[in-house]
């Protein structure tokens, strides 16, 4: 409220008015006190490992110098050999954890805003894992088991590119009924306002995402889920649309919101179109609009919230001073969330998703300066 507006318009208020103003929209500009575990989120935890290689070890796995890949067979020895070869840096990754962890950065006090839950392995990595974790100050409960070692993702550095060898091994057995379901797991999930999921997540736990959405959902509390690839929009549909219901802010980039647009038949390439046709599908918590929120890397960020559509410039950076754009998208959604989860005005939320990408595209890997430089 603007400080010269009379107080006694306030005092009109009928009850009604006030749990209407509540449940809106997240839009409110008074932030909101801050208290650990207020941030959601699950996923696929993957260490990050990077280390300067050589060109005979990329020709040795048959890597590319810039790609993307999941780790088969002969990638397996891959991860114990960088380790001993070439002098390693470790970071908790995979996209969900990247988003909390950036989240919690950009909130720097109190720590442990951000609550993560994912599988890892009983293993050494396992540890590595977790102490990394508890470094960047985020509230992470893991579910150890022994069937499968620890999710990794090795970041093999030649010159300015990097090939990505994701090995996602514990990350795909993350069990509801043996961690989620638990009391005292649970009773994190209950402290949260706000949740996020990335879409990878519906390769591997489809009723864990449905039961935090759910809850989310019946207690008028925000979900937010990411469609984090193309692949998840056509192999994984009917799992995504089993949960759409429930989500009230998507998040996506370009690509994803093309393939998404395709699948659904929406007939119209044009994203502000997509972003509209999607806005409309069906929502169980009808307190609350969807809001979706669709990146587009250099290109303006387009939002659709309310009645309206609007795209948001993106912080101008020059070409050379950009070493990687691959933790972008994570960082964007972190630093939107960091906002949301204060209650911001979701204009100011985007103006932190795009701060925090801006920072991360200047260095190797999802890394960070100590403290944010945003107001």
């Amino acid at each position: 409220m603007a400080s010269g507006e009379p107080k006694a318009k306030k005092v009109k208020l009928s009850e009604e008015e006030k749990e209407k103003e509540k449940t809106e929209s997240p839009t409110k500009q008074t932030p909101a006190k801050l208290s650990p575990n207020s941030l959601f989120g699950m996923g696929n935890p993957l260490l990050d490992i990077s280390a300067v290689v050589d060109k005979d070890f990329l020709d040795k796995y048959s890597l590319k110098p810039n790609d993307q890949i999941l780790a088969e067979d002969k990638h397996k020895a891959l991860f114990e050999e960088i380790v001993k070869k070439f002098k390693v840096e470790y970071h908790a990754g995979g996209a969900t954890q990247n988003s909390i962890k950036i989240a919690q950065w950009m909130i720097q006090e109190p720590h442990k805003v951000g609550t993560f839950f994912g599988c890892i392995g009983n293993d050494k990595f396992g540890e590595i894992l977790k102490q990394k974790a508890e470094e960047t100050h985020v509230d992470a409960h893991y579910y150890e088991q022994d069937k499968e070692p620890t999710g990794t993702c090795a970041a093999c550095i030649t010159g300015d590119n990097r090939s990505l060898v994701a090995n996602l091994a514990a990350a795909n057995c993350y069990k509801k009924d043996k961690h989620l379901d638990l009391e005292e797991n649970w009773a994190l999930v209950e402290k949260a306002k706000v949740y996020y999921i990335a879409g990878f997540f519906l390769t591997v736990s489809l009723e864990s995402i449905l039961k935090v959405a759910k809850h989310a959902s019946e207690n008028n509390k925000l979900f937010g889920l990411n469609l984090s690839a193309p692949f998840i929009c056509q192999f994984f549909k009917d799992n995504l649309m089993q949960v759409m219901p429930y989500v009230d802010i998507l998040f996506s980039n370009e690509t994803e919101a093309a393939a998404f647009g395709k699948e659904q038949g929406f007939e119209t390439e044009d994203l502000q179109e997509i972003a509209k046709e999607t806005q409309a599908l069906p929502k169980v918590n009808k307190k609350r609009k969807r809001v979706i929120v669709f990146t587009q890397g250099k290109d303006g960020t387009i939002m659709a919230h309310g009645d309206k559509v609007e795209t948001f410039p993106v912080l101008e950076i020059d070409p050379k001073n950009i070493v990687d754009t691959n933790g972008a998208g994570d960082a964007f959604v972190g630093g939107f969330l960091s906002e949301l989860v204060q209650d911001k005005a979701l204009d100011q939320c985007v103006k932190a998703g795009h701060y925090a990408a801006n920072v991360i595209i200047r260095r190797a890997g999802c890394t960070f300066p100590d403290k944010p430089d945003f107001n």
